[in-house]
């Protein structure tokens, strides 16, 4: 296997700027349509979609059948990760975008329960799955854009940014999910309110299309047109990188599922199970994701001085070991110390892996192969590490309403995470225009 390093010339401020913030951008309508589905499930869809259920088999459900777009994210992987590595970043990017938005859109179309019988749920897993693939590909491909173009030692730092778009997406859900709950309530949110957030997401898609269209290929790209090109990038990735692979899967399975736990499965926890308000929690989990747009960056720009996995490593850790002591503290249903545990847990330690994520899982594998790579090695776990997660915890905490089955499961994940990490490769410092990784690799001094 050679070690060809490809002479990609450096990019633009300009370039960098733009990739950043069309990242940035289209980051945030991918997981505004995930969060809002996310956020909708556990509030109201089990009404529209399942009524003949109980709350909590609707409630079930309904994150089943958002679990559905995690059950496709690892097809979407494979189909636009070697898209990507074919046709280039940017265009598998805009193809990617459309689908995601387009199926939020229709379902703030959809026919209810009431009005179609079962074709409403039917209808709705459909558009789920379409937007599970999508996003099989999209967050791989918005990071490989920004650190592609961006200087050695800060891709930790820029390849961070993309998950503002994040922590944007689940701001701009929830908030405008808390608006429409507002604004319009009762019987009139029930038949027309919902629909409001969901419709809405045919604006972002326009924005996030006119700002991708202007987007430049990454060098690295660029000069791999020319050179070589993967024939079979998937058949590559598990014949030359599967102990890489492996250990993303790893640690990706514990983080994913942290992630969907302290933003997704907390709601269904405050309001069910404490009593409290969705407009109590809502407005804490909006806080926590502010936080995360300083504390992002900061866990990124740490990873270029120490390394990926001593900052991925740790977060996995603190994220299983903090569950308890943030139990107590929700516990206690007081606001301020709810907010408190959600900042330690949300904004810090869970921010901690995905800062660390997106740089490791970049430099985790060759110019020629890395969109496929970055996108199996995210994805391929999601439907257990996110789409399953919320529902594993909802049923444990109605089998045991202690939660200490919730916090041992937690524990196992943030454990699970740690390990994976430290059996993977340290990347920092890799050239990124390289066809072939030696092992270990090298880092800078």
């Amino acid at each position: 296997m050679t070690t060809l390093s490809l002479a990609a010339h450096p990019a633009s401020a300009t370039d960098l700027r733009k990739a950043v913030i069309g990242a940035i951008v289209g980051t945030a309508i991918e997981w505004y349509d995930y969060y809002l589905f996310a956020t909708a499930a556990a509030t109201i869809l089990n009404k529209l979609f399942f009524p003949q259920y109980d709350p909590l088999v609707g409630t079930l459900l309904s994150y089943a059948t958002f679990a559905i777009g995690f059950l496709v994210r690892p097809l979407g992987s494979v189909l636009f990760g070697r898209l990507g590595d074919r046709i280039g970043r940017k265009n598998t990017l805009l193809i990617t975008l459309v689908l995601m938005g387009g199926a939020t859109t229709l379902m703030g179309l959809l026919p209810t329960y009431a009005q179609v019988g079962l074709w409403a749920p039917v209808l709705l897993i459909l558009l789920r799955a379409v937007q599970g693939l999508g996003s099989g590909a999209e967050y791989a491909g918005a990071v490989l854009m920004v650190i592609e173009n961006a200087p050695r030692d800060r891709r930790g730092l820029y390849g961070s940014m993309p998950y503002i778009g994040v922590a944007l997406g689940l701001l701009l859900s929830l908030g405008t999910f808390t608006l429409s709950s507002t604004l319009v309530t009762g019987a009139a949110f029930d038949a027309w309110g919902w629909r409001i957030p969901f419709l809405l997401s045919l604006i972002a898609v326009a924005v996030g299309l006119v700002l991708r269209s202007t987007l430049h290929e990454t060098p690295v790209f660029e000069q791999l047109a020319a050179r070589r090109k993967a024939h079979a990038p998937v058949r590559e990735v598990f014949r030359d990188y599967r102990r890489p692979l492996f250990c993303a899967w790893g640690a990706r399975l514990g983080d994913g599922s942290l992630a969907y736990f302290y933003e997704s499965f907390v709601i269904v926890y405050a309001t069910r199970h404490l009593g409290l308000d969705k407009n109590q929690i809502l407005p804490a989990l909006m806080v926590c994701t502010c936080a995360q747009f300083a504390t992002v960056p900061f866990f990124g720009w740490v990873s270029d001085k120490v390394g990926r996995k001593p900052v991925y490593l740790l977060g996995g850790l603190l994220s299983g070991a903090l569950v308890y002591p943030f139990f107590l503290l929700m516990a206690t249903k007081s606001l301020p110390l709810i907010y408190l545990g959600l900042l330690v847990v949300s904004a810090g330690a869970k921010t901690m892996m995905t800062a660390a994520q997106g740089p490791w899982l970049t430099e985790m594998f060759p110019a020629q192969i890395r969109y496929t790579g970055f996108a199996l090695a995210r994805e391929v776990t999601s439907p257990i590490a996110g789409g399953l997660a919320p529902i594993i915890a909802t049923a444990l905490l109605a089998y045991d309403p202690s939660a200490t089955l919730v916090g041992l499961y937690v524990a196992a994940l943030g454990l699970i995470t740690a390990v994976a990490v430290w059996l993977g490769p340290e990347t920092r410092g890799r050239d990124l225009a390289a066809t072939a990784y030696p092992d270990p690799a090298p880092t800078l001094s």
